[in-house]
């Protein structure tokens, strides 16, 4: 097993209950990543959208150490909300209120510890898990007194209709597009990025055999319409173009993203 196939690696699940005391006498940043486990096509393991906000964060973890900010990894978060997914099997589906209950528990709980900045992202691009995640942010904010915001691209709390100078959140500029058409599901970038850190759970002999799916932007509305919908309309469970993915081009989309939030973070800080 490599680090990227385990979602523990190099989150406070490995620490010592004195470490983590520790981390946060040190005014450690604490950093949860938020997934779920759905359908990611024929090709890519249920839990793909847990792996890659888990890698990123241990990037970022490597970054701030290098300005000198420690941080540690929350354990992520994986009963997340499914809507889009929903129709297609091992899509969890979990109501937005328990959610946020649990959320907000664990938001107590860190701020129990000690930790008094908490960023949350999400590896998920589904609008009612990310709006939960907004909400939870908000809520766990009020109710502890600490500084915790949800870190992600402009794109997607405009998506969202989230204002950016909301304080529940903190915003990174969204890289431009690579291909010509939405890449958003177990696609390109998504299987490319599985193969840089989890290579052994890509179904790469499949690859080959996959078609693009290319969606208008009405396609995309409707596809996110409903489950149902979205099942007729992507049967395989992908949008995007899997076939044309590599490990040095998701390699590369994991460094870029952890140097934009990395950034994001410090500016915070100040």
């Amino acid at each position: 097993m490599n680090p990227g196939d385990a979602i523990f690696a190099g989150t406070m699940a490995e620490m010592t209950w004195r470490e983590v005391e520790e981390a946060a006498r040190q005014s450690a940043v604490a950093l949860w990543a938020f997934g779920v486990i759905e359908q990611h096509g024929p090709h890519l393991p249920a839990g793909t959208d847990v792996y890659l906000p888990s890698a990123r964060l241990r990037r970022v973890k490597e970054l701030l150490a290098q300005h000198n900010v420690p941080s540690v990894i929350v354990p992520p978060y994986y009963w997340g909300v499914n809507f889009v997914s929903a129709a297609f099997p091992v899509s969890f589906q979990v109501r937005p209120q328990i959610m946020i209950e649990l959320m907000a528990d664990i938001f107590a709980s860190i701020a129990r510890d000690g930790f008094k900045q908490t960023f949350c992202i999400s590896g998920h691009g589904d609008a009612l898990h990310n709006r939960t995640i907004v909400d939870a942010v908000r809520r766990g904010a009020k109710e502890t007194g600490t500084d915790i915001s949800f870190l992600a691209e402009e794109a997607l709390f405009k998506r969202l209709g989230v204002n950016l100078s909301d304080p529940a959140v903190t915003s990174f500029p969204t890289p431009a597009p690579t291909a010509p058409f939405p890449d958003l599901h177990a696609g390109q970038w998504e299987t490319s990025a599985m193969l840089s850190i989890c290579p052994s759970l890509v179904r790469q002999d499949k690859l080959p055999a996959i078609p693009a799916v290319q969606f208008s932007p009405a396609d995309l509305q409707d596809w996110r319409s409903a489950p149902e919908i979205a099942r007729r309309k992507t049967p395989e469970g992908h949008v995007g173009d899997p076939a044309k993915a590599d490990a040095r081009t998701g390699a590369a989309d994991i460094e870029e993203s952890a140097l934009a939030m990395v950034k994001a973070i410090l500016q915070r800080r100040k």
